[in-house]
């Protein structure tokens, strides 16, 4: 029997952990040779940690505003599990909380900026952080690794509000994520616009999947499809 189609992100996390955890479900390509590959646990883990930061040192509440000032990257699609797990709406306007890979300027009025190192081994913002920003890399690692919240987000609730169009949590994993094939392994182009890469991650896991993102330095060749085991994209 096909397990049962999330309706919430948390839902999605939930399943990722459960079952054969150890399977990788994102592995990310990065220029300069960098390989990261997260299991079901692992990405759930990163996803809890975030969405702990989130809550208990910025007060993320459901509904709150996000931005993500960031490239397509694995870091980024943590964020946006994160964010979505606490409740958070994904919007390409005025936001309340801005993630960005740059601590150049002053954030939006009324934004908090968290600058985010993309690194894997990165354990601080390498830059100068502006008054009031907050470094990502230097904070998540010290939250725990499961995120309990007193009050989840239902399947009715708003998580994306892009370019004019409304998406409830379980609009965003069945109307807007990709449809893939049951337990596809999936190749994505960083290159492409992020919310096209969030929206193909989302359907892949939401299918019982799993994901490569290669950023565009690397190429598509036979050999790297042959050895992460690549089935469409």
């Amino acid at each position: 029997m096909a397990p049962t189609a999330p309706l919430t992100v948390a839902d999605l996390l939930h399943r990722l952990r459960a079952g054969n955890s150890a399977a990788p479900r994102l592995t990310w390509y990065g220029s300069g040779g960098e390989r990261v590959e997260l299991s079901g646990r692992v990405l759930d883990n990163w996803a809890a940690k975030t969405s702990n930061l989130l809550v208990e040192e910025l007060d993320v509440e459901p509904g709150a505003r996000f931005r993500l000032d960031l490239p397509p990257h694995w870091k980024t699609a943590v964020l946006a599990l994160a964010a979505w797990q606490a409740g958070a709406i994904l919007v390409d306007g005025e936001t309340e909380l801005l993630f960005s890979a740059r601590a150049d300027g002053a954030p939006p009025a009324g934004a908090t900026r968290v600058v985010v190192a993309l690194g894997a081994l990165d354990l601080a913002y390498s830059g100068t952080l502006s008054p009031g920003d907050v470094d990502y890399a230097a904070l998540v690692r010290q939250f725990a690794d499961s995120f309990d919240p007193f009050d989840p987000p239902a399947a009715d609730d708003d998580a994306a509000r892009l370019g004019g169009d409304a998406l409830t949590q379980s609009e965003l994993l069945g109307r807007w994520a990709v449809p893939a094939e049951a337990s596809a392994r999936i190749l994505v182009d960083a290159s492409r616009p992020l919310t096209e890469v969030l929206a193909a991650l989302l359907g892949a896991w939401a299918a019982d999947g799993s994901a490569v993102l290669r950023h565009q330095d690397v190429a598509d060749t036979p050999a790297l499809r042959k050895a992460e085991r690549i089935t469409a994209g």
